[in-house]
């Protein structure tokens, strides 16, 4: 007999995912999101967000069975988002995964958002290599992890952002380029008119060699996007100053580029020194169209095996979560304590996240 149907339920921003995973295969997913809510806003608001998964939850379940043509008494486990996020948001989708686990009488597995991004890949491209490097770019996290059995084995962190994410820093300058949010798409679709070497934006931290001295701090792998959205702003407001229209084509294509440039080449070099052959770019912002085509140019020329998921298992959603949870099973992980919390800033050791209130755990 197979491993059992996992669900996968995601609800740590703005958008309620459930998916369906057997065997690393993807059964059926549906996803609802509140983006619309928050877009006047210019931002999600947690609060908003947080009734919208209270509505949204039971029925996008719903949707993931019917699409997998499955019924409730099929799931043979389920794994849920405990972190990172905002906690209320967390909080509605946690609250429903005890609930069906505790009807259905089956495990509970909580799962690192992070890591579902990650895993995410393996639904379209099976299996990751051991070792492989993972790039993860999105609104909130920017980090290069040096990852082996993503089950079982803790995560290495070589770099990971100082400040602003990459995501972060397109939702901010879009806003100050006029762009609606949420940001990233808004950059990549005006940056199609443009010219990426308009502008002369500065790439932070480009570096990839070593400290110079025996305790300077290693900067190789980091990422910072604080002053390069500073920079666009300035750019922004210096063109406003003068009275001029805005060459918002330019703009977003240069700010689009300088972002490309500094993930890729951050990734390929971290390849590179750790001996690694395949790269896996995930997250919101590797649907970005620059990222992903100088990502499969470099990779090309290193001799490096570029994976990156789909556009739809980019976002988040609830298939990524489904596919942890299927891996923790497989893997013969032990399930959530009944006391398992949320963790709203979680950094990502493991892939598994068992959080018990007041206890101070972060792992399983």
């Amino acid at each position: 007999m197979g491993s059992p149907v996992v669900l996968g339920i995601e609800s740590s921003c703005d958008e309620t995912g459930a998916g369906l995973v057997r065997d690393g295969r993807l059964l059926g997913h549906a996803l609802a999101s509140s983006m619309d809510e928050h877009a006047r806003f210019g931002g999600v608001v947690p609060e908003i967000a947080a009734r919208a998964h209270v509505h949204a939850l039971t029925p996008v379940v719903r949707r993931a069975l019917d699409d997998a043509g499955l019924r409730a008494a099929d799931i043979g486990a389920v794994a849920v988002t405990t972190g990172p996020g905002l906690s209320g948001a967390l909080q509605v989708g946690l609250a429903g995964a005890k609930g069906l686990a505790y009807a259905l009488g089956v495990p509970l597995y909580g799962v690192h958002h992070l890591a579902g991004h990650v895993a995410a890949d393996t639904l379209e491209h099976g299996p990751l290599p051991d070792p492989c490097m993972v790039l993860i770019v999105s609104g909130g996290h920017t980090s290069l992890l040096l990852v082996r059995d993503l089950a079982r084995d803790p995560i290495v962190h070589l770099g990971d952002t100082i400040d602003d994410a990459a995501g972060e820093c397109f939702d901010k300058v879009a806003r100050v380029f006029g762009l609606p949010y949420p940001g990233g798409p808004a950059i990549d679709r005006a940056a199609r008119a443009g010219d990426p070497r308009a502008v002369s934006f500065p790439r932070p931290l480009a570096s990839s060699s070593r400290p110079l001295t025996s305790g300077a701090h290693d900067t190789r792998f980091a990422f910072s996007f604080s002053g390069l959205k500073t920079a666009a702003a300035r750019w922004a407001e210096r063109h406003r100053a003068a009275g001029g229209p805005l060459p918002l084509a330019d703009g977003a294509a240069s700010l689009q580029e300088a972002v490309a440039d500094v993930l890729t080449r951050k990734a390929v070099a971290a390849c590179a020194e750790h001996g690694v052959r395949t790269l896996v770019v995930v997250g919101g912002v590797a649907a970005n169209s620059r990222v992903r085509s100088l990502a499969d140019e470099r990779c090309a020329a290193a001799g490096i095996t570029l994976r990156v998921p789909p556009l739809r298992l980019c976002t988040d959603n609830g298939a990524m979560i489904a596919a942890v949870g299927d891996l923790l099973v497989r893997a013969g992980a032990a399930p959530a304590p009944l006391d398992v919390s949320i963790d709203p800033s979680a950094p990502l050791e493991y892939a598994s996240l068992h959080p018990v209130a007041g206890a101070g755990a972060r792992q399983a």
